[in-house]
């Protein structure tokens, strides 16, 4: 399966996620379960088992949380949903990521598909990994681009709110100059800065 991509590949629609509840303005811009090659591995040691009735149990189970993993990136968090008869959901936002990594194993890197792992600020090691999904580097890289984004968006947000509170004190300075003899009564004691000058 080709990851789904937005907004260049068109947006997933979140409505055939029907695990996922999204934010009022969080959009889905990336969705893919694991790669279809990184059953080769347990049909390799299952095949051969399955003639002992062994391997059969393997199969299976490999087949079936391939197809119930799907994983997520949205404009604002990581998501993760696992789970063959019971669910698991587990989202980050990109403001707790500390640290991205990816990895490949030998079937992994021929067929090209590998983990991402992503660490959490205050967390023990690895909190989330896209376990098995196609070109684990550009997920990776796609996940470091929406962190960079949303922490410059961030920034900007806290900038632009003590600029805010800076423009507010200095309206009501002006106020209280232009109100006379340094302003009522009335206006010094709403005005914590006018308490201050005197």
């Amino acid at each position: 399966m080709e990851p789904s991509t937005a907004p260049d590949g068109g947006a997933p629609d979140s409505d055939e996620f029907d695990w996922l509840t999204l934010d009022a303005d969080e959009t889905v811009v990336w969705a893919d379960t694991p790669h279809e090659m990184s059953l080769v591995p347990a049909f390799i040691v299952g095949i051969p088992l399955s003639l002992l009735l062994v391997g059969i149990p393997i199969l299976v189970g490999a087949y079936l949380s391939h197809r119930n993993t799907n994983y997520l990136v949205t404009t604002t968090a990581l998501y993760r949903k696992t789970g063959v008869l019971s669910r698991n959901v587990q989202r980050i936002e990109f403001d707790k990521v500390q640290d991205t990594s990816y990895r490949q194993s030998f079937f992994g890197s021929y067929f090209g598909y590998g983990t991402v792992d992503v660490s959490t600020a205050g967390g023990t090691g690895v909190e989330l990994s896209f376990t098995n999904v196609a070109d684990p580097q550009a997920l990776q890289r796609r996940i470091n681009e929406r962190i960079r984004t949303d922490r410059d968006t961030g920034e900007d947000r806290d900038k632009a709110a003590v600029l805010d509170d800076i423009l507010d004190e200095l309206r009501a300075i002006r106020t209280a100059v232009e109100g006379g003899d340094g302003g009522s009564a009335s206006a010094r004691a709403d005005d914590p800065a006018a308490d201050r000058d005197t």
